[in-house]
């Protein structure tokens, strides 16, 4: 039975996508920006971890400045649900005109050739916006996956937002999305998939900012098993209203070693790459959740940061 909160949920989500898609775009981003500095004064459990998370990012940092990081990444966060409530009614022209990627050969010449290829993202930016210029401006579907939300409609709004921009969303739980994701590489598509945070026992150990995180093992796994190119790609926002983007260099399978420490070397790989956009633009990464072992260990984390300067 859905419960009272989920129904709430579901509702404010609805109204967001019902409501915001209508406002002129300069009123949407000032609402965005003042609901992203109510939320950062009210110093919330996300609030708290995402700070905890930049002073990893950024060790050297004083508390004022984290706090600056905190503000600016809630701003950003709030950018991402401004645009993605509001990306459905945008025609073809502004999806075209809202992103700029460097180095996008590497994807359109991966594709050319024939072998698929596996975009891998961090929570950077709108990873959203990216996938409906990939649809639009590169003519050019792909599949990713969603994680199962509460409640069920929830889910299903995302599913038909995402659908909505070009995609095919397959569930994450139940099993069979590998194997899709996997034959549709054998047949020269492109798979997208946000992989910069997995705890569970499936996920792979990464050095990350110093310390240990874990990371889906699916984008490497995939790139071995279909020969599919892997690619990086890092997000950011800037002062314009056009977000820009980097394809990294591929990421080789190597040429010896078990599957698993392909498989490590591998997701290595791409974490180094996440770490470095995130270092470059930390206020865009909208992580706030644990990802570090040690933040799941109540001894061993760090104590979160305390009341920040307006």
């Amino acid at each position: 039975m859905t419960s009272l909160k989920e129904r709430l949920t579901d509702g404010l989500y609805g109204l967001g996508w019902s409501a915001v898609k209508t406002l002129p775009e300069p009123v949407a981003t000032r609402l965005g920006r003042t609901v992203a500095d109510l939320a950062w004064k009210r110093r919330g459990k996300g609030v708290l971890r995402l700070e905890s998370n930049y002073a990893r990012v950024v060790p050297d940092a004083s508390p004022a400045r984290l706090a600056e990081l905190s503000r600016a990444g809630m701003r950003s966060y709030l950018r991402y649900w401004m645009e993605s409530f509001r990306l459905p009614a945008w025609s073809a022209d502004r999806v075209r005109n809202g992103f700029e990627a460097k180095d996008i050969h590497h994807l359109t010449d991966g594709l050319a050739s024939g072998r698929g290829v596996v975009l891998a993202l961090p929570h950077l930016a709108n990873w959203d916006l990216a996938g409906a210029w990939v649809t639009t401006a590169l003519e050019t579907p792909f599949t990713t996956v969603a994680e199962r939300l509460r409640p069920e409609s929830l889910y299903d709004r995302f599913v038909a937002y995402r659908e909505g921009l070009g995609m095919e969303v397959l569930p994450h739980t139940g099993g069979s999305a590998f194997g899709t994701l996997a034959r549709r590489l054998r047949d020269g598509g492109l798979v997208c998939l946000v992989a910069d945070r997995d705890l569970s026992s499936s996920g792979v150990e990464v050095s990350f900012f110093g310390e240990t995180a874990r990371m889906p093992a699916g984008p490497a796994l995939l790139a071995q098993q279909t020969g599919a190119l892997l690619l990086p790609v890092t997000l950011w926002y800037d002062d314009s209203p056009v977000m820009r983007g980097r394809v990294h260099p591929p990421v080789e399978v190597p040429q010896s070693g078990t599957r698993a420490e392909q498989t490590s070397l591998m997701t290595q790989a791409l974490a180094d790459a996440f770490a470095q956009g995130i270092a470059e633009h930390p206020e865009d990464w909208h992580m706030l959740q644990r990802l570090w072992l040690d933040d799941l260990d109540p001894a061993k984390a760090p104590p979160e940061s305390g009341k920040g300067t307006a």
